[in-house]
């Protein structure tokens, strides 16, 4: 088994800021999905803009260990946004199957890169600290991350599998960390509010407020998310702005099929 890890990272003030704004009540439970390093801050932070305080569960990331002791966030009762990295199995997809489920994805090819600098600052804490401060190159590290660490760091396929291929086909709505981004970048454009308004259908939001952009433009501050790229910290090596060609036939091999069925083309 994996060796544990944390994160370290300050808090937000995103409830506070959230008070802004006028709040419509959710009707129905929200889980926010997604692949661990696929944007999940972001697209958290930025549907807490849009939900009343009171109805974001704040008290844990849910993910599967802890799923029995967080089944109040699915309540249709009481209706609730919550959000973390939930694998597929038999009561993940009961519980799930009564909700909202979004599921966040991300490019394989550039998820190594993403993982590769979060393990490599300081904000991640766990079983690769020996492996920080340039003790081995960009290219093994790439390849660990593809491969995996044997007892200590799962393998891209083995992630991605239980985290994402096992839910395609189902009520989760799967989404592209890729669009996401996109929209947040070109907020001022009608595609930007065509995928706004997308979203935020999908989590029971029917009506856009007239002040969204203001709202993303708060929820998608990197400065709110410890975990953001530009916050990430104590990284010894520059790393490339699109992975090596060899990783990325590396992990074509590692997990053939996975960039197509997630819905990337080749590149």
């Amino acid at each position: 088994m994996p060796v544990s890890a944390y994160i370290v990272a300050k808090q937000d003030n995103l409830n506070e800021l959230n008070r802004k704004f006028e709040q419509a009540p959710l009707r129905e439970p929200v889980y926010l999905n997604s692949v661990p390093k696929c944007g999940t801050h972001l697209i958290r932070n930025i549907v807490r803009m849009f939900v009343p305080v009171e109805q974001q569960y704040h008290k844990a990331f849910i993910q599967y260990p802890i799923l029995r002791q967080h089944l109040a966030a699915f309540s249709p009762k009481a209706p609730q946004v919550s959000w973390g990295h939930m694998l597929f199995s038999d009561d993940s997809a009961i519980v799930l199957g009564k909700v909202r489920h979004l599921l966040l994805v991300r490019d394989p090819y550039d998820w190594v890169l993403a993982r590769t600098r979060f393990f490599l600052s300081d904000t991640f804490q766990g079983p690769v600290e020996h492996l920080k401060g340039g003790r081995v190159g960009l290219e093994e590290m790439f390849n660990m991350m593809i491969f995996g660490i044997h007892d200590k760091v799962p393998a891209l396929q083995e992630i991605f599998l239980h985290n994402a291929v096992a839910w395609l086909g189902t009520r989760a709505q799967v989404l592209h960390f890729e669009d996401l981004l996109a929209a947040v970048r070109n907020l001022e454009s009608d595609s930007a509010e065509s995928y706004f308004r997308m979203l935020l259908g999908h989590c029971g939001i029917e009506t856009m407020p007239a002040d969204w952009r203001e709202r993303v433009r708060v929820g998608s501050d990197p400065g709110q998310s410890g975990t953001a790229r530009e916050n990430l910290r104590g990284i010894a090596a520059e790393l490339p702005a699109e992975l090596p060609d060899v990783q990325k036939r590396l992990v074509d091999h590692a997990a053939p099929g996975l960039r197509e069925v997630l819905g990337y083309r080749p590149r």
